[in-house]
């Protein structure tokens, strides 16, 4: 079943995305998964809470193909680069079955 990893991101400085962004892609990539919604523009169709300066949607062919891609080793000075420069909502959730 597949799986999907959707970020709110609230950036005070996008400078560390140079660094962050080509060794979080490989990674992503070495695990399964692929890039179906990354930054872009977003319109507010209902609710009070704003909008954040960015969305990330990652799909992965399973739960636990997501969650091996989280907790790569190579992954974690990433993830540390991340929280030093933003506040992210960060979820897995589990999609629809195929057919």
């Amino acid at each position: 079943m597949p799986a999907y990893a959707i970020g709110r991101l609230k950036a005070s400085d996008w400078s560390w995305l140079r660094d962050y962004r080509p060794t979080t892609a490989a990674l992503i990539e070495k695990h399964g998964g692929r890039y179906l919604v990354s930054g872009g523009e977003i319109v507010q169709l209902e609710g009070d809470t704003p909008p954040p300066d960015a969305l990330v949607v990652l799909e992965f062919e399973s739960l636990e193909q997501a969650q091996a891609w989280y907790a790569d080793p190579e992954y974690g000075p990433m993830i540390e680069l991340r929280q030093r420069n933003s506040e992210l909502d960060f979820l897995l959730v589990e999609g629809i079955p195929p057919g």
